[in-house]
């Protein structure tokens, strides 16, 4: 196993052509949100745009969505009419992931569960969505706890599950919060297994693995505690998958990113520290 470091920015980044398109670094469909929680999916958004993305389609219901396209003019946000995800919602989503994998050439990711809800609906409408696309995604928040319902939507897909210790236990995993490093890491790998995805496990140190290789995070600081902090990491990875960038290296960019970030804001900012202090911090340490 391995440290991420600096380095890893190289390979996420290199210098562009001289002639790019619209889309060659990616098209992100961001779907999230709900009544109460609006701003996860739109913290992931604006965070994926700062990692380089080209565009981002938000995917939300209308009072979210309504919301969130007033946070900024650079968020294209679809209105789902009802108040949260509901089956009869599939079908735009469906069409919508395919429109934009023509749109994008190929180049097309997801981030999905930011504020969705845990009606059993919703979470019902998450693994069918899941269990029916191609494309890589990040499944984080909400989507989580609809993937504990059935791990197999899942298997095998190109997909980064991004749990804290609590969803770890919930996605069939040990509890590891009071385990030793070593051990924390062979429940993470055997996790990663079980599943047939990469998992990148947010804590002090973060693990990231596909259940062959493990590499291991230690950017960040105990000033993250704040909410969308998480949503961030999200929206770097959304960013990076949807660059074509295999989900074992994006998943440990984007915790090298987030970390870092999150670090340079806490400098400045400390106890006052928030997630769009963060968004802030990723072109300094993106830029190299």
């Amino acid at each position: 196993m391995q440290e991420v470091t600096k380095d890893i920015l190289k390979t996420l980044y290199p210098p562009r052509p001289a002639e790019v398109q619209k889309y060659d670094f990616g098209l992100v469909l961001v779907i999230g949100g709900g009544e109460f929680y609006t701003g996860a999916p739109a913290l992931a958004a604006l965070a994926c745009f700062r990692a380089g993305a080209d565009m981002i389609r938000l995917i939300a219901p209308k009072r979210a969505a309504d919301i969130i396209a007033s946070f900024s003019p650079i968020i294209a946000a679809y209105p789902l009419n009802n108040s949260h995800l509901l089956q009869e919602h599939l079908p735009t989503l469906l069409t919508m992931t395919e429109a934009a994998k023509v749109s994008a050439r190929g180049k097309v990711a997801v981030v999905i569960g930011g504020g969705i809800g845990r009606s059993q609906e919703t979470l019902q409408t998450v693994l069918d969505y899941l269990s029916q696309i191609d494309v890589p995604a990040v499944i984080d928040a909400d989507a989580i706890h609809a993937i504990a319902q059935n791990p197999g939507a899942v298997s095998g897909k190109p997909f980064i599950v991004t749990p804290n210790m609590y969803e770890f236990g919930l996605l069939g995993g040990n509890d590891i919060r009071s385990m030793e490093p070593g051990a924390r890491i062979q429940q993470v790998q055997e996790l990663a297994v079980k599943l047939q995805a990469t998992l990148v496990v947010k804590a002090k140190v973060d693990i990231i693995s596909n259940g062959t290789d493990v590499l291991l995070n230690a950017t960040g600081s105990p000033y993250m505690s704040g909410g969308g902090l998480g949503d961030t990491l999200s929206g770097i990875a959304g960013a990076l998958l949807a660059r074509g960038i295999d989900p074992m290296k994006a998943g440990a960019g984007a915790a090298y990113i987030n970390g870092k970030a999150g670090e340079r804001a806490a400098d400045i900012f400390k106890e006052s520290l928030v997630a769009t202090d963060l968004i802030d911090a990723i072109p300094e340490v993106i830029k190299q």
